[in-house]
């Protein structure tokens, strides 16, 4: 089915044209006709099934109709956990509508708050806001909310996650309660029915796809290897294998950085990015990734959200995510838009049972592989509790070997 066919305006269909999509996915082809009539949404789709242009598209399209009046307030608000994602569907919006006359904005954390107050005072349609520097221009008075039609709140489930959730119920109770509500989200817990219910009326859910099951283009592998080879068994796999765009997952901030300085140091261009780095440091080294100038990117699970990059022919678990929905949300990076990809994990033995609530999750067993052609010196995949058991095996032996001294009394 054709865009047009959907019952979107001949520029913004001109505008999706121009990007190079030609035909809309599932989630696109259920979820627009729903938001085009007018009725509140809750989409739940798996990451990389196009759920961006599932909210975006009518936005501009509802948009396309000259304001009556002369205000300037922002019609459109679009919330998202982080600054990247913001960015990203920003860009989304300006290359959708870039033959539309429609004005956006990405409001986030981490940069300049007079340069957005600026703009906020010219006039947008579209704010597209991380909750927190929102709530900072609706105290200083710059943003104002009162002429939003329609509300999206994107990655709904990461805002839990992120302890947002409390900004946005007081972002959402300063627009107007005639408006619509558009939600979407990767998982549909208890916490977000709860909140559909308080902010949407009789919302239209469509669900594509199980929210538990990584998409079918997307091959999943786990590699066996103890905490002091993983960077070593990193660089082998990158130099030996066809690794043209990788996404590494690092559990901290720190891991991070430490991954990237022996990527750099081995010659492979690699770059961080977290969220101590700054807003500019994280837009270079995104760009850089994209262009292809960045072989790989290290990240951590929160700057994740909004790398929407074309291409990722690998994401690399270098720690087992906590939870499993992080690891869906993690591989979902790659094998997007029906395009293959693959996805490695690390796993240590003390990371054993942390893979195996993901298989249980997931609902099938992942694929595991030991490199012939790579010397590991560690014991590999063993349990937690063996793990422990050979620790206090090893401090007892100690123990045992030293005799105990005596205090010598003093007087």
């Amino acid at each position: 089915m054709p865009f047009k066919a959907i019952g979107l305006h001949d520029q913004l269909v001109q505008g999706i044209l121009a990007t190079g999509y030609k035909a809309p996915t599932e989630i696109q082809s259920q979820a627009i006709p729903v938001a085009l009539a007018g009725r509140d949404l809750i989409g739940c789709a798996q990451t990389g099934t196009g759920k961006t242009a599932a909210f975006v598209l009518p936005l501009l399209n509802r948009f396309s109709k000259p304001r009556s009046g002369r205000s300037r307030n922002p019609r459109g608000l679009i919330l998202a956990p982080t600054r990247e994602l913001a960015v990203q569907i920003d860009q989304s919006v300006r290359d959708y509508g870039r033959f539309m006359k429609l004005r956006s904005l990405a409001v986030f954390g981490g940069a300049g708050i007079q340069g957005q107050i600026q703009t906020l005072k010219c006039g947008v349609d579209i704010v597209i806001a991380t909750p927190g520097r929102l709530m900072d221009h609706m105290q200083r008075g710059t943003a104002k909310l009162h002429g939003i039609e329609v509300l999206v709140i994107d990655e709904a489930d990461r805002m839990f996650d992120m302890g947002f959730i409390r900004d946005v119920r007081k972002i959402v109770a300063e627009i107007p309660v005639d408006r619509q509500t558009l939600l979407f989200s990767a998982t549909f817990s208890r916490e977000i029915r709860t909140l559909t219910g308080e902010i949407q009326k009789s919302p239209r859910l469509i669900e594509i796809g199980k929210p538990r099951n990584p998409v079918e283009t997307i091959t999943q592998y786990v590699y066996p290897v103890e905490k002091p080879q993983k960077l070593g068994l990193l660089i082998h796999l990158l130099n030996e294998e066809q690794m043209d765009s990788v996404l590494v997952f690092s559990r901290t901030k720190y891991g991070a950085n430490r991954i990237t300085r022996g990527l750099k140091k081995s010659g492979i261009r690699a770059d961080a990015i977290h969220s101590d780095r700054t807003q500019a440091q994280r837009q270079r080294a995104l760009d850089g990734f994209k262009l292809g100038k960045v072989q790989v990117m290290v990240a951590t699970d929160i700057a994740s959200r909004g790398i929407d990059v074309e291409g990722i022919s690998h994401v690399i678990n270098y720690d087992v995510p906590a939870f499993p929905e992080d690891y869906i949300h993690r591989i979902g990076r790659t094998g997007r838009a029906a395009k293959t990809g693959d996805a490695i994990t690390f796993v240590t033995s003390e990371e054993t049972d942390k893979i195996k609530k993901i298989e249980r999750f997931i609902g099938r067993k992942i694929q595991t592989v030991r490199r012939s052609d790579f010397v590991y010196k560690e014991p590999v995949l063993g349990t937690k509790q063996q793990s422990k058991a050979s620790a206090s095996g090893n401090s007892t032996a100690k123990k045992k070997s030293r005799p105990r001294r005596r205090r010598r009394k003093t007087t």
